[in-house]
């Protein structure tokens, strides 16, 4: 469909659905789950083990094909953890695997495929160890980690930085940096003085930005009929 023939009210049902769905299977799995947090396609979401501890205002996204998936695997004395910090953006096909803990910082964005592991999940020589070398993982708040990249074990990644797409991260990148390519280097620094908005800024003030996308919704979708939005359901046509 090119675009969305619901009427504003089945819109509200459907976001109404997906939270009960959020709350009643999906957020008894967490250790906590902050306020505010939003989940499309909350079914599409898997949690293996915990803790798992999600902040407030955080925006997950996850599909059919592109499934997001938070995993904790404890050793014998060992007891893994995932914390992911307030208002982040999760885009479909994330992963993030732990062994020993990692830790996300408040206002990140990981893009679509990225993978946050802090093990090789197998011995270099005993290849039957499920875990092998593990190192705890520490990425600073506003960072944004882009289409694909792999962070692994023992990585600190320096709050405000940009790992651009594809980037195979396996040693520390500082604060205020771009680093890109396998392994990622950092080939540009960000100006730390450079006025910048943070994803914490923008959703600052949650109820007049949702009043804000009520309007918007309200706006594009006023013309739209149940009779039509079953007929694009049933029948659809070109440019539906």
């Amino acid at each position: 469909m090119r675009r969305d023939h619901r009427p504003y009210y089945l819109k509200r049902l459907h976001e109404a659905c997906r939270h009960w769905y959020l709350q009643r299977f999906l957020a008894p799995q967490f250790e906590r789950l902050g306020r505010g947090a939003v989940f499309m396609s909350p079914r599409h979401v898997e949690v293996f083990g915990g803790p798992v501890t999600i902040g407030e205002y955080v925006h997950v996204i996850a599909t059919a094909d592109r499934k997001v998936r938070f995993t904790v695997w404890s050793e014998w004395g060992e007891a893994g953890w995932i914390e992911l910090g307030d208002y982040c953006l999760v885009c479909p096909g994330v992963r993030i695997s732990a062994a020993r803990g990692i830790k996300i910082g408040s206002g990140c964005m990981l893009a679509q495929g990225v993978y946050i592991t802090d093990a090789d999940w197998h011995g270099i020589y005993d290849r039957s160890a499920p875990v092998g070398q593990a190192a705890p993982v520490a990425i600073g708040d506003n960072v944004w980690i882009g289409d694909s990249v792999i962070v692994g074990k023992g990585v600190s990644i320096g709050m405000n930085s940009i790992i651009g797409a594809g980037a195979v991260v396996v040693r520390d990148i500082p604060a205020d940096a771009i680093a890109v390519g396998n392994p990622a280097r950092v080939v540009k620094e960000l100006d730390p003085a450079h006025p910048r908005k943070t994803r914490a800024e923008w959703l600052s003030d949650p109820q007049g930005l949702k009043e804000q996308f009520g309007e918007i919704d309200r706006a594009f979708l006023k013309d739209n009929t149940t009779l039509g939005w079953l007929r694009s359901l049933l029948y659809p046509r070109k440019g539906d």
